[in-house]
């Protein structure tokens, strides 16, 4: 199956303005992310959906595919729907543009086989820090006995009541899309819940479609503060010093 990640690059960002442009070891964050992705097996092509000329012409010049998307859009997944429509494949998964050390494997394990018509995917690991479990950055997850959701919520779920024997799971931003659930979202208001808790995955789950969550083992770092910024820029300066990568 042709499949394409699609990358969205926001620049107006609450915690980090221009985020997507910041500087590590001499390239823009954009272009460490992109070409991580490049390294996923499954992946046929790969395309930045941006809403920022600054952002598109950097792209450019850094030879990274990038399409000019609307700056109306309210979520990334919307974004990801209007890149689709100049991109045709079977399926498209959307990759956070501020994780430049992301892992390919993790690009590749939410990429089905096969498959046809709707089907919506996303990744999840367990929480191993009882931190994580409150922060409510942390998007945690319930699910059946079939890993389909049946809850996502910035609180932690469920509530260990009657006991503690029970692993946390959360999601992490690589998802996996048909183009036939990719304009279901965008063709469908936002519920109350997806309101309330500002989780897109919610207009799925509250919809009655069902969101296949995938368990990996992960550790990822997503740049949304100047402190991330400078511990990111610190590894990736210590794997070209090792050779482990190169620019």
């Amino acid at each position: 199956m042709y499949t394409a990640a699609i990358i969205p690059a926001r620049y107006g960002s609450s915690r980090l303005t221009g985020k997507p442009l910041a500087d590590i070891c001499g390239r823009p964050m954009i272009w460490w992310v992109y070409n991580r992705v490049k390294l996923a097996k499954k992946i046929s092509e790969v395309c930045v959906a941006t809403d920022n000329t600054e952002i598109y012409e950097t792209c450019s010049r850094y030879g990274l595919s990038c399409v000019m998307t609307s700056p109306k859009h309210g979520t990334s997944t919307e974004r990801i729907y209007e890149a689709a429509q100049t991109i045709t494949a079977d399926l498209y998964v959307c990759v956070n543009g501020d994780e430049p050390l992301i892992d390919a494997k993790l690009v590749d394990a939410v990429v089905p086989s096969q498959t046809e018509g709707f089907f919506a995917a996303n990744l999840m690991t367990k929480i191993k820090n009882p931190v994580e479990a409150v922060d409510c950055t942390n998007i945690k997850v319930v699910t059946d006995e079939d890993n389909f959701a049946l809850l996502m919520s910035r609180s932690p779920l469920p509530y260990p009541k009657s006991s503690m024997d029970f692993d946390y799971y959360k999601h992490l931003g690589i998802l996996c899309y048909t183009p036939e659930a990719l304009r279901f979202f965008a063709e469908t208001p936002r519920g109350k819940i997806e309101q309330i808790e500002d989780i897109n995955e919610l207009r799925f789950i509250e919809h009655g479609k069902k969101l296949k969550m995938i368990p990996v083992e992960a550790q990822t770092l997503s740049v949304d503060t100047a402190k991330d910024l400078e511990y990111v820029r610190k590894i990736i300066g210590e794997k070209l010093q090792k050779g482990e990568i190169c620019l």
